[in-house]
């Protein structure tokens, strides 16, 4: 699985934080999404599908 965010289209909702906090973080200054693990292991796949679901901004890419 292969992930990328679009910082641009971020709301800053946190969604993606608060499901997979491994993965994802937020940027103090203004929130926006920061990916911590673009390559992440199996067992945390699921997490990020959720994530990428449910960001309402759809700024999160999986490949798989």
């Amino acid at each position: 699985m292969q992930v990328s965010v679009d910082q641009e289209a971020c709301v800053s909702s946190g969604q993606c934080a608060l499901t997979a906090d491994d993965v994802f973080d937020q940027r103090d200054s203004d929130g926006v999404v920061e990916l911590l693990d673009a390559d992440p292991p199996q067992g945390r796949w699921r997490d990020v599908r959720d994530a990428a679901a449910h960001c309402p901004a759809m700024a999160i890419t999986v490949r798989e």
